[in-house]
C-alpha cells in the first residue's frame, strides 16, 4: 500500500493551516497514496495569540474535525493528523486524529508523555492523556500512533507491536537544537530497526523545527526524507519488506523478556 509523510508549515492562522493541509493531501492521493500522516501541530501552531489559546481551541477543534474528516471522505484517503482539542481544563489535549477513509474518527489519542525537556515545557499548556496509544486499523492497515517526544520512549513503540500494530506513525514538530536533528533521525530508525516495523515519522517545518520528515523499512532504512522544506513523499509500504526482514532478522520471537505495561495514576 502507498503511505505519504506529509511534512506541513502550520502558523497560527488556521485557514492558512487548512489551505496547505487540503494541497498535501490532494498531492498524496494523486500519487495513489491510501493514508498520509502529518505532523502533531498540523491544525494550529502553538504561539502567541491575541487571545487566549484555550478559547481558540474551544471554537476551532469541532471545525477542524469536520474539515479533516470531509477531506478524508473526499479523497478517498486515510489521515493521522495532529492538532489541539478542549479539555476539562485551560490546558487543551495535544490530539492526534486518525481518521479512516471514510471520513470515520477511529481513533483520538491524547498526548501521554509532554516535552518537558530541553528547557521546554510543553505541560504549562497542555494536559496529558491517561491512556496508552491505540492501534487503529486506517485503509486496512494496522497503525500504532506516536506523538513527538514520545519516539525517545522505546516501551511505546513496543507495546504497539505486541497489541498488533503493523506499521508505527510519528507525529512530530521536533525542536531544533543541538544534537537534536541527530536524535530524530536516530530515535526513528531506531524505532523501526528494534521492532522491524515500518515507521512513517512526519514532522513540522519551521524556524524552530528541523522538519526531516522520514519513511523507514524495517531495516531501518530511509525510504524517503522531506528535508527542510514542506512537502509530500509517497513510498509503497508492503507487508512483503516486513516478512523478509523478520525472516532473516527475528528479534521479535528471540525475546525471553515478559513485559507488562501500565499507566500510573
Amino acid at each position: 500500500m502507498k503511505i505519504a509523510v506529509a511534512q506541513s508549515r502550520p502558523t497560527i492562522d488556521i485557514e492558512n493551516n487548512r489551505q496547505e493541509i487540503t494541497h498535501l493531501a490532494e498531492q498524496a492521493a494523486a500519487d495513489g497514496a491510501r493514508l498520509i500522516v502529518f505532523p502533531e501541530e498540523a491544525m494550529l501552531l502553538a504561539g502567541e495569540f491575541t487571545e487566549p489559546m484555550a478559547a481558540i481551541v474551544e471554537r476551532e477543534w469541532l471545525p477542524f474535525e469536520t474539515f479533516i474528516t470531509d477531506l478524508a471522505r473526499l479523497l478517498d484517503l486515510a489521515i493521522v493528523i495532529g492538532g489541539y482539542e478542549p479539555s476539562s481544563s485551560e490546558r487543551p489535549h495535544n490530539t492526534l486524529l486518525a481518521i479512516d477513509n471514510d471520513g470515520t474518527i477511529k481513533s483520538r489519542y491524547h498526548k501521554l508523555h509532554l516535552y518537558d525537556a530541553f528547557t521546554y515545557k510543553e505541560s504549562d499548556y497542555v494536559t496529558p492523556g491517561g491512556e496508552l496509544p491505540p492501534v487503529v486499523e486506517l485503509a486496512g492497515v494496522k497503525v500504532g500512533l506516536i506523538n513527538c517526544y514520545e519516539v525517545r520512549f522505546p516501551e511505546q513503540a513496543r507495546y504497539l507491536i505486541d497489541q498488533g500494530a503493523e506499521i508505527l506513525t510519528v507525529s512530530a514538530a521536533w525542536v531544533a537544537g543541538a544534537r537534536k536533528e541527530d536524535h530524530w533521525t536516530t530515535l526513528v530508525r531506531a524505532r523501526a530497526i528494534e521492532n522491524t516495523a515500518w515507521v512513517i515519522a512526519a514532522g513540522t517545518v519551521s524556524d524552530d523545527c528541523v522538519g526531516l520528515s522520514m519513511i523507514v523499512d524495517p531495516m531501518g532504512v530511509e525510504r524517503a526524507n522531506l528535508g527542510e522544506q514542506p512537502g509530500v513523499a509517497v513510498v509503497d509500504v508492503t507487508p512483503e519488506r516486513t516478512e523478509q526482514v523478520r525472516a532473516i532478522l527475528p528479534s521479535l520471537k528471540n525475546r525471553r523478556l515478559a513485559l507488562t505495561y501500565a499507566v500510573k495514576e
